[in-house]
């Protein structure tokens, strides 16, 4: 499938600026807004401190806007994970962040997407390759730059990995690894910060039974090297989210 019209004006509107700021929660912190480019929805999240943690109840909220288009499964999202977000919202000071592609339902392998340790987004008013060389600096997190598709992939993961897939919507994947120096200084900056890759699981006493849910904890555990090329794409009218990697 070839990048068509309607596609390149549903990219143009992903990118236009937020035409708001983020609330202020409870405790005195910006909240992590999220939309959903598919469903349309929007979630505010409201950290209990700076770092961009999470209560369960926002927890829960997290994990149903990330649900997979069409078949409305769900899984919990990775605490990490929207601690990172929240991270690249504030460093952006965007007014939220725009969500592609959440959960996706594994079918070959087990993709970073299929454990809830990643998203595709957009951040309102920033160029991707800016996003991305943002996200590059975290450590111990997966980047995918995505220029015809127009999207960044963010995941987290025990070592950093980073690529670039210019392949088009509904086409293979054409990813292609760079930064690989980049990546392991990353890593090793996050260190020093006292900083560690953490893959807890998170399951409330209802979440299992609200969600659905029957991926297992040892499903969870992160994968190494690559994006992930095992993962089948979300698509939504007009919208796709053309990510093979986790």
């Amino acid at each position: 499938m070839a990048v068509t019209a309607v596609y390149r004006e549903s990219v143009r509107t992903w990118h236009e600026a937020a035409p708001r700021s983020a609330p202020v929660g409870p405790a005195g912190f910006p909240c992590l807004v999220l939309v959903n480019l598919n469903s349309k929805e929007r979630a505010e999240l409201c950290p209990v401190n700076a770092a961009g943690t999470f209560s369960p109840t926002d927890r829960e909220h997290a994990a149903f806007l990330f649900r997979e288009p069409g078949s409305d499964n769900a899984h919990a999202v990775s605490a990490r994970l929207l601690a990172v977000l929240y991270t690249i919202q504030e460093h952006f000071h965007a007014g939220e962040i725009r969500l592609l592609s959440g959960y996706r339902s594994p079918w070959e392998g087990m993709s970073q997407h299929g454990k809830g340790h990643a998203a595709d987004i957009v951040v309102p008013g920033i160029r991707d390759e800016q996003l991305a060389a943002y996200a590059r600096t975290l450590g111990f997190v997966g980047v995918g730059v995505y220029p015809t598709s127009q999207f960044v992939h963010i995941d987290v993961r025990d070592a950093s990995y980073f690529w670039i897939d210019s392949s088009a919507p509904g086409r293979p994947h054409r990813e292609r690894g760079v930064l690989a120096g980049l990546a392991k200084e990353s890593d090793a900056r996050a260190l020093d910060r006292g900083e560690r890759p953490s893959f807890a699981p998170f399951i409330s006493a209802n979440t299992t039974t609200w969600l659905g849910a029957t991926t297992s904890v040892d499903a969870l555990v992160p994968s190494r090297g690559t994006g992930d090329s095992g993962a089948t794409p979300q698509t939504g009218e007009g919208l796709t989210s053309e990510d093979p990697d986790e």
